[in-house]
């Protein structure tokens, strides 16, 4: 074995593959920037107030805002008080998209939050922690003149969060609320044109329902729903992407299987990495265009977690793969405690999202901050995974200031080498420490980009273009985690370049003069993937030579000249 490709390759050729490398991260922050829309759309509805004059209220019935076939309406609560309608005979309806208008599977997902518009009365004020009880359901069609057909029912509870800014007086009376948005509904997939959905807001006196929430005067939604255009560039990217990575991967272990000896712990998970990457990439999604598929939210969640805890595994065995300070190494179960908290902080995010995107499979109403206690319960799997984070953090750059500072010890080996092979262990530090500086921009690049992307306006205007800012997040960090995998199996997949029998020999079993001559308890050391930590491993066995016995050194003259590779 004569190392990996990142150790053989000339720098000509490798500065060639960083700068093609460059080219398509720019390019795919430029398909997201320039020819993507915005990720998301957002829509502002007000229900109209429909009367159910049938007594009993008929289950099945739909009632229509507007159309042909529209519902009795009123303007106001005043307007019911004068016909004596009473507020369980009144439906809020609102009708998903506005007239005219049609949804489509290329959404992808509708998010739906509510916000109440509370006038302040005083005589009938908001009651601390009042909890206002939803009765509603939703029906789609697919034809403006079809029947309704019920897609879920339920009656949810909401806690009302809400602040009146003023003096509470009779001379700020009607002035509204400030209350905070609701989360309402989430579909996991737009396979119908229309959606229809009808609320009321049931009174029991008796049983405290809905009483205490104050004088509701209007409802309004917001309905958020993925771009059909960003989708499009979306699963586009995804297809071109899938055979790269699949391509790259099948080389790689080709390579690694061609080779006599069987692949070593960091062989192995590149490797994974590779797979959990072209996991991600297969675009799956395609089908949710054709199929009604409402799990597919909860899948690509699982997709994400499991591809980001890979990421995360690979980074912290990479590192400790390169000590070399250890007693046993290429063996995944001495990571088990840098391993472990990622495993657990990853199980804590998926029981958080089974609990409340498993559920909406079924109401797509439910949402686990609703309660007191789902919001205690999701805020300790967020900050239990909050913590995990910090720790792996902390860990990770303690290890990387540990491969550092073993590396930097060991240069001091490096005059005693011949010229060639001093050089080419040089080329391996500087290389390695530029991977491991190109991973942190990388994990930093992430973190600026989603920050940007939460406090600007969504897009910025250069001359006489638009670049979608969040589109351009998006498609610019998934693609560059897609290069960054690609580049880390191109460059530590085997090389059959060879640099001499000697270096060859060196490199396949550096701490093969340490065996010849000084026995240790440290041997047999595992084989490396790596040239570094071939180098390692050779300063090492010089240092071990230093407490050789007297025989030995005087058959100095026997290994001298083997001294050191």
């Amino acid at each position: 074995m004569a190392g990996a490709i990142i150790e053989n390759m000339s720098t000509k050729k490798l500065v060639i593959v960083g700068v093609i490398l460059l080219l398509f991260q720019a390019f795919s922050f430029m398909v997201g920037g320039l020819i993507a829309p915005s990720p998301t759309t957002a829509v502002h509805y007000l229900a109209t107030k429909c009367v159910d004059a049938v007594k009993g209220h008929q289950s099945g019935r739909w009632f229509m805002p507007w159309g042909p076939n529209q519902c009795d309406k009123i303007q106001d609560f005043d307007e019911a008080m004068s016909k004596k309608i009473e507020a369980n005979d009144i439906v809020f309806a609102v009708h998903i998209p506005l007239p005219n208008k049609e949804m489509s599977p290329w959404f992808q997902f509708m998010l739906v939050i509510l916000q109440f518009d509370i006038a302040f009365k005083m005589y009938n004020q908001i009651e601390d922690g009042a909890v206002a009880t939803i009765d509603v359901g939703v029906a789609y069609r697919d034809d403006m003149l079809g029947e309704w057909t019920e897609m879920a029912h339920s009656i949810e509870r909401r806690k009302l969060s809400c602040n009146f800014t003023t003096t509470k007086t009779y001379e700020n009376e009607g002035r509204y609320y400030e209350c905070d948005l609701l989360p309402f509904m989430e579909l996991g997939n737009v396979a119908h044109k229309y959606y229809l959905l009808n609320i009321r807001l049931p009174v029991s006196e008796r049983n405290k329902i809905n009483v205490g929430i104050g004088e509701i005067k209007d409802i309004r939604l917001v309905g958020i729903h993925q771009n059909g255009g960003f989708t499009k560039v979306w699963f586009a990217m995804k297809t071109f992407l899938t055979p790269s990575i699949l391509i790259i991967l099948v080389w790689y272990w080709r390579r690694i299987t061609l080779m006599t000896r069987p692949p070593v712990l960091l062989e192995k998970v590149i490797f994974a990495l590779g797979l959990c990457m072209t996991f991600i990439n297969i675009p799956v999604e395609w089908f949710s265009v054709g199929f009604n598929w409402t799990w597919m939210l909860l899948f690509g969640d699982i997709r994400q977690g499991i591809f980001y805890a890979m990421l995360l595994s690979f980074w912290i065995i990479f590192c400790g793969e390169h000590l070399m300070d250890q007693m046993e190494r290429n063996r995944f179960s001495i990571y088990w405690k840098q391993v472990g908290p990622i495993v657990f902080g990853s199980f804590c995010l998926f029981i958080f999202d089974m609990c409340e995107r498993g559920v909406q499979l079924k109401n797509p109403f439910y949402s686990i901050w609703a309660s007191d206690v789902g919001t205690e319960l999701a805020m300790a799997f967020i900050i239990v995974a909050g913590i995990c984070a910090c720790l792996y953090f902390l860990f990770l750059c303690f290890m990387v200031f540990q491969v550092f500072r073993n590396i930097s010890g060991k240069r001091s080996s490096l005059p005693a080498m011949s010229k060639a092979r001093r050089l080419h262990y040089e080329g391996l530090i500087f290389r390695f420490k530029f991977l491991m500086l190109v991973t942190l921009t990388c994990a930093a690049m992430t973190v600026i980009f989603f920050i940007i992307s939460q406090v600007n306006e969504g897009h910025w205007h250069w001359g006489d273009y638009t670049v979608q800012v969040n589109s351009a997040f998006f498609t610019g960090i998934y693609g560059m985690w897609n290069l960054y995998v690609f580049a880390i199996m191109f460059l530590y997949a085997p090389s059959h370049k060879r640099y001499g029998d000697e270096q060859s020999r060196d490199l396949q079993d550096p701490c093969s003069h340490d065996r010849r001559i000084a026995p240790s308890p440290l041997d047999p050391l595992p084989l490396s993937a790596t040239g570094l930590s071939a180098f390692l491993c050779v300063c090492k066995s010089m240092h071990q030579l230093t407490h050789c016995s007297l025989a030995v050194i005087e058959n100095k003259n026997l290994f001298l000249t083997d001294l050191p590779s």
